[in-house]
């Protein structure tokens, strides 16, 4: 029989390992994740509080900002309040909104003002189009200066990405910094910028003295390398991880036709735990902002998404819960193994894949869901928007919690599928296997 691939939603009946059964099983633990539970530290409820520099009427965190970057709508920024967030970042003037929600439930918003982009033909000796950029972020500031939820104003991100000299941007972003403390001298500034090398770092300390803050963002391997780079680019002055998240696309390892291979929720959920753990030692770290709290296209749809695109939580999210100072009582379903019986199929080959799902006991109803999407080839960069990539229809086979056979599509191409497996308390674990359609010969 065939279908028109949606999330095909199985009753769960029983748990079974699977991964002995295909030969080309993709990364699986073989151990269970460190306990979710960490003990207290400053970090958790963490309230800010004066710390006087440079400008004493500018309040930076003396201890760190909790929370997380934040595209979404307003069940997702309740429920990143429910988590024990206490502080949303926002990138532009389109997600304002949030500042009125965040208001009403307690949370402080860092403010995104958005500043033209090089790698878009943003030029720095274009005077027109930089006077007509000031006049629109210092309009911002001025309607949103006195707001009671504004923490701070975040200039630009990741401007400089691509630039091989980056000082000029950064020293606009500064000159748009000193403007926007004539209006408004209470609120801290913020420049994000992409992760680079210790010269990047070097410049970036004694550079822009308007900012108040410099923000990275800092994925995967970095996290665990950023306070020996710190120390050996004499860099002091305080610091946001204004993006947090485990390996990138952009780093991951790829299949022989060049798709990128994503870690499972599991997989993800474990380095924040980690990389908290290591960034809570850094003196100068004034807060950490995991990336996304929301739903998010980036090469895949769960690549980057802390939460999924219809609002449920996953074992991250709980890891996040955690290190902010509220364990969930109940866990989200862990992916313990995936595996797929081979990489490249001929057309309608019959493809053999399997999870083993653990489940709190407590979790009630489970399911399944096995999807097929076409491989995304419309990539943005640095984050642009991408569009989804289709639904593949497929003939399925069999299936039930644990596996499922299907017949590969009939065009050749490149494939993923998608691994959803959900309980009974709005909560799920995610992973996804890349595989390839050979063309007939």
């Amino acid at each position: 029989m065939s279908i028109k691939t949606a999330f095909l939603l199985i009753r769960a009946t029983c748990l079974i390992a699977c991964l002995t059964a295909f030969p080309g099983t993709a990364s699986a633990q073989e151990n269970p994740p460190p306990s979710s539970a960490a003990p207290a530290t400053p970090w958790q409820d963490a309230k800010t509080e004066a710390l006087r520099v440079k400008n004493p009427r500018v309040a930076l965190p003396a201890r760190p900002w909790q929370g997380a970057a934040f595209a979404g709508d307003l069940a997702a920024l309740e429920k990143l309040a429910a988590a024990g967030g206490k502080t949303v970042r926002i990138y532009s003037e389109k997600d304002a909104w949030v500042l009125d929600q965040a208001h009403k439930l307690g949370l402080d918003v860092i403010l995104g003002l958005e500043i033209g982009l090089p790698r878009r033909g943003f030029r720095l000796d274009d005077a027109d189009a930089l006077a007509h950029q000031e006049e629109n972020i210092l309009e911002l500031v001025r309607r949103y200066r006195e707001h009671p939820a504004l923490l701070a104003w975040g200039i630009g991100n990741e401007v400089d990405m691509g630039m091989d000299v980056p000082l000029p941007i950064w020293q606009e972003i500064d000159r748009l910094a000193a403007l926007i403390k004539e209006l408004d001298p209470t609120h801290p500034t913020v420049m994000a910028v992409a992760d680079g090398d210790i010269e990047r770092l070097r410049q970036l300390a004694t550079c822009c003295e308007h900012i108040d803050l410099i923000g990275l963002n800092l994925y995967a391997g970095a996290v665990f390398t950023l306070a020996q780079r710190l120390r050996e680019a004499n860099f002091t002055r305080p610091l946001l991880i204004t993006e947090l998240g485990p390996l990138g696309q952009w780093q991951a390892g790829k299949k022989p036709w060049g798709a990128p291979v994503e870690l499972t929720s599991r997989e993800k959920a474990d380095f924040f735990r980690r990389a908290f753990i290591e960034l809570q030692q850094i003196q100068q770290v004034k807060g950490i902002f995991p990336f996304l709290w929301g739903a998010k296209q980036e090469q895949t749809a769960t690549w980057h998404g802390l939460l999924l695109a219809d609002g449920k939580l996953t074992e991250i999210t709980d890891a996040l819960a955690t290190a902010w100072g509220r364990p969930p009582s109940i866990p989200a379903p862990t992916i313990l193994g995936i595996g797929i019986s081979a990489d490249e199929f001929d057309p309608r080959e019959v493809i053999s894949a399997g999870v083993d799902v653990r489940y709190a006991p407590e979790s009630g109803v489970r399911s399944t869901g096995w999807l097929v999407r076409a491989e995304a080839t419309d990539l943005g960069e640095g984050g642009d928007a991408e569009p989804v990539p289709p639904t593949i229809g497929v003939e399925v086979l069999t299936a039930d919690s644990a596996s499922v056979r299907f017949r590969a599509p009939e065009a050749p191409g490149a494939y993923r599928l998608f691994i959803t497996a959900r309980d009974g308390h709005g909560k799920a674990a995610t992973a996804n296997l890349p595989f390839r359609v050979r063309q007939e010969e």
